[in-house]
């Protein structure tokens, strides 16, 4: 099933206030909440604080008054919004089981738009960055058993796997060659334009919540690895929102931020099983409709264009959250070994040249060692060796991908050795609970 936004009502602006008991709502059970449902409400999130964020700088750069008074009614509603999202976390899920939730919607929302990407230039862009999301859910996840003493799978449910990746010693670029070549706004698909504005929105409140929580740990390598993470999510921030066409105008924009909204609690509400979030999505799908037809109004006013010649007439789905495992390994087996060149294209660890711009980035950031290779060592010296969730096949892989995926030059002086990957998959595996 799908619609026209555009000739849809919604529910009027003026009728989109809400109580604060209505606001805060009661939160989920983190033990018998569907990890898809957690990740439609990470993601979520994320959307809502884009919007506020996008709203704040639309009027920074707009002179005319009536506008800004549309801007400012909507942007109140965002937030409020955006508080009842958020506020579905419940006070007993730790920093890092919220951060284990991240990192899968992190994998599979990429996973899912790799897969429904028209354009092949920005798939391959989203397949480059999922192996590095997927990595950050291995490291994450060893030290949520090693702090919480609770399996990864309590989080993830079995529905995404926990193994290396590309190590994320190699995440660090030179953030200059990790922008991408823009789409062309005339041409685009609305598919693309949905998919990049969603990711971005997404990889930002990741960055933004390790930036808010990551200090929180006492223990002193925990807080390093999130400050090494939350620098890759930065690269992530200026690699997806570089595709975006620079010269679209605000209005434009605007028509694009409420556009995404709609369709992410359209495909929210469709997926939802949990009947009491799901009333939260189809609210919200009704306010954000009312939004779309002010920036609509707004587009034809100012631009004198019809907005679907930017959003289409239908809804796109830019968010199913389903099990990617066999796309994730596909990915994994294939392109652990790739890296970014210096001409907003990608390239092989074989072909890199001695003076890659991202090789002083590495030597000097892990001259003293990488917090997300000492998490590997810790939980080596604990147990004997790195906790791993997957089947049989792809865990025997694990050397020979790293193999692929490990850089020889700038390597980190803690880097987890070919040797030692070896040595520990010797070792009895890590004995977890799994829901």
């Amino acid at each position: 099933m799908t619609f026209n936004p555009l000739l849809e009502k919604g529910t009027p602006i003026d009728k989109q206030i809400r109580s604060w008991h209505e606001i805060a709502k009661k939160p989920f059970n983190k033990t018998d909440i569907d990890c898809y449902t957690r990740t439609r409400q990470i993601l979520m999130n994320g959307i809502e604080v884009e919007a506020w964020n996008f709203k704040h700088n639309f009027v920074r750069n707009c002179s005319d008054t009536e506008v800004n008074k549309f801007i400012a009614q909507t942007r109140r509603i965002e937030d409020m919004q955006q508080t009842t999202v958020n506020w579905l976390t419940p006070a007993d899920q730790s920093v890092l089981e919220t951060t284990l939730g991240y990192e899968q919607v992190a994998v599979d929302l990429t996973a899912w738009m790799a897969q429904n990407e028209p354009d092949d230039y920005v798939k391959e862009t989203f397949d480059f960055g999922l192996l590095e999301d997927f990595d950050h859910l291995y490291r994450y996840s060893q030290w949520a058993y090693l702090e919480h003493g609770i399996s990864p799978n309590d989080i993830v449910q079995g529905q995404t796997d926990i193994m290396l990746s590309r190590p994320t010693q190699n995440h660090h670029n030179d953030n200059r060659i990790r922008l991408r070549k823009p789409y062309d706004k005339a041409t685009a698909h609305p598919q693309t334009k949905v998919n990049i504005y969603t990711l971005v929105a997404g990889e930002q409140q990741t960055h933004n919540y390790y930036a808010e929580h990551g200090m929180e740990y006492g223990n002193q390598c925990i807080r390093e690895t999130y400050a090494e993470i939350k620098d890759v999510e930065e690269e992530h921030v200026t690699m997806y929102e570089s595709l975006i066409d620079p010269t679209e105008s605000l209005y434009e924009k605007l028509l694009l931020h409420e556009f995404v909204e709609v369709c992410t609690y359209y495909n929210c509400m469709e997926d939802e099983e949990n009947d009491r979030i799901k009333k939260i999505w189809e609210m919200f799908l009704d306010y954000e409709i009312g939004h779309l037809q002010i920036a609509a109004d707004l587009f034809r006013k100012y631009e004198k264009r019809d907005p679907e010649e930017v959003i289409g007439t239908k809804v796109v789905l830019p968010c199913r959250f389903m099990s990617q495992k066999e796309y994730v390994t596909n990915i994994l087996e294939n392109e652990i070994q790739k890296r970014l060149d210096t001409q907003m294209g990608y390239t092989e660890i074989d072909n890199l040249p001695d003076n890659w711009p991202s090789y002083d980035v590495q030597e000097k950031v892990g001259e003293d060692g990488s917090p997300t290779e000492m998490t590997i060592q810790v939980i080596s010296t604990a147990k004997g060796r790195d906790l791993v969730i997957a089947d049989k096949k792809l865990k025997k892989k694990q050397v020979e991908l790293l193999e692929k995926g490990l850089e020889d030059i700038a390597q980190a002086p803690d880097t987890v050795s070919i040797e030692e990957l070896h040595a520990m998959m010797d070792e009895e595996e890590i004995e977890h609970e799994c829901v």
